[in-house]
């Protein structure tokens, strides 16, 4: 696929629509709610576990605080985390992946051990370690998903490079003696981003899933925190009381990483790298 048009084919899909949509309303959420909250997220606003009525229109917690304020401000922490740690994620993994698969030298052995040893250890084992020792803080968790997502973004990156960097233009650029930077930077990196860009979905929706789960678990943002996870684990104790302030978050969790695989999905298809991609991460 060539043109613009063609890259985002994905979009004319069912599931590339219905994921765009749910994506959509979500991100619009996050961006605008909280400006619409009719109450402070860490206000005690009203008794603890009231039901849904006309001044609380989801009811309130077990603190007695606003549910459906505390739901307009939750998902920032969520997405702006989830996208930050992805981001560091993509940076680190895609600079090694480009040079290991790029090296003809002892440099690609060397990395790609190096990343090995660290997908040995399991996802959210690591988090909860770093999280205990590194204390309750944001740039711990953003730092803890980004390392354990950057080695197998580094293994499909560098298998991508491996494929392309034999290719014509890859040594017509060599031969003319551009410096590997450039041949790294207008050469290859250009030619995988299909690649790239299949996994990125997959990447977001597990760091959701990762940020979500040391939250819930208390390990991350502590309270009175606004965040869905958070509300989740707060609240639990009291779910046949006043189901709507555990309900709510976990159904719109659920929902954004459904949007986010649904899209992945339908982009992984429209570029034809879905098989190739399962390959590579095994």
């Amino acid at each position: 696929m060539t043109t613009l048009a063609a890259r985002l084919r994905f979009a004319r899909t069912g599931s590339g629509r219905v994921g765009l949509a749910v994506a959509a309303l979500l991100v619009v959420l996050v961006a605008f709610g909280p400006f619409f909250a009719p109450h402070s997220p860490s206000a005690i606003a009203g008794i603890p576990f009231q039901r849904p009525s006309g001044e609380f229109l989801l009811g309130t917690d077990s603190l007695g605080r606003d549910v459906l304020s505390r739901i307009l401000w939750g998902g920032r922490s969520v997405i702006g985390l989830s996208l930050l740690a992805t981001a560091l994620a993509y940076a680190v993994g895609t600079t090694i992946g480009l040079v290991a698969g790029y090296s003809r030298t002892l440099v690609d052995p060397v990395l790609m051990r190096g990343v090995d040893v660290l997908l040995a250890f399991p996802p959210l084992l690591f988090l909860l370690v770093l999280a205990t020792g590194a204390g309750h803080s944001k740039v711990a968790l953003v730092l803890g998903v980004a390392a354990v997502n950057f080695p197998s973004i580094a293994r499909i990156v560098r298998a991508a490079t491996q494929t392309v960097s034999v290719r014509g233009y890859v040594e017509a650029a060599i031969a003319r003696g551009e410096r590997t930077r450039s041949v790294l930077g207008r050469e290859i990196l250009p030619n995988i981003l299909g690649t790239v860009l299949a996994d990125i979905g997959l990447r977001l929706t597990g760091s959701i899933i990762l940020i979500a789960s040391v939250n819930f678990l208390g390990l991350g943002l502590q309270p009175p925190a606004a965040d869905w996870a958070l509300m989740i684990s707060e609240n639990r104790g009291g779910l046949t009381l006043q189901p709507w302030m555990v309900a709510v978050p976990a159904l719109l969790i659920a929902s954004l990483t459904i949007a986010v695989n649904l899209v992945a999905d339908a982009v992984a298809r429209s570029l034809g790298t879905s098989t190739e991609l399962k390959r590579v991460a095994r």
